[in-house]
């Protein structure tokens, strides 16, 4: 089979359009001819989260409720994409919005796919170095968002007691530390 090669597809029915959840189903042919009439597709606008680190050296992290487990758990900021909007706006934006962190130094350390079997998104994950306290947050009213401050062996510390949960988080930071810490 050609490695390249891509489904066909045959129909497609959108199940859900919401401004957060947009859910199709398709009946697809695999390259092999294998025709697949159930296959559930995501889609979801580009996400962005940030590893902020301030000008004296602390990590900027948040603390939320997540529904899906149903647990409050410590994070990085993150948020989505809106349209026309660049990944590394949106992550500047989402800082300042959900800690009132800004400045810096950018750079974007990887993009990743949140699920590259049912999900058309990606994940912009940045590093922002130097940032300072410049503002109040400004949180949408369906957000509850705390902001802590961590010295980065705390950070490393949850990282390896499984503290930190959400993969498209805990992957940048691991190779964040990685880089930090063995120059990979």
């Amino acid at each position: 089979m050609d490695e390249n090669a891509k489904c066909e597809i045959l129909s497609s029915e959108y199940l859900i359009r919401c401004p957060w959840l947009t859910a199709r189903r398709d009946c697809i042919k695999l390259p092999d001819g294998v025709v697949n009439d159930e296959y559930y597709v995501l889609e979801y606008p580009d996400w962005v989260n940030v590893i902020a680190v301030t000008d004296r050296g602390e990590m900027v992290m948040v603390r939320q409720y997540r529904h899906g487990l149903q647990r409050t758990d410590f994070e990085l900021c993150a948020g989505v994409v809106e349209d026309g909007e660049a990944p590394i706006d949106a992550a500047r934006r989402e800082l300042l919005e959900e800690t009132g962190y800004a400045g810096g130094v950018w750079t974007e350390a990887m993009v990743l796919s949140p699920n590259p079997s049912t999900s058309t998104n990606l994940c912009h994950c940045f590093v922002a170095e130097g940032v300072s306290h410049v503002a109040d947050q400004h949180l949408d009213r369906t957000e509850s968002i705390t902001v802590h401050l961590f010295s980065r062996d705390e950070v490393y510390g949850m990282l390896c007691r499984n503290e930190i949960i959400q993969a498209l988080m805990a992957a940048p930071l691991w190779r964040w530390f990685m880089k930090e810490k063995h120059g990979l």
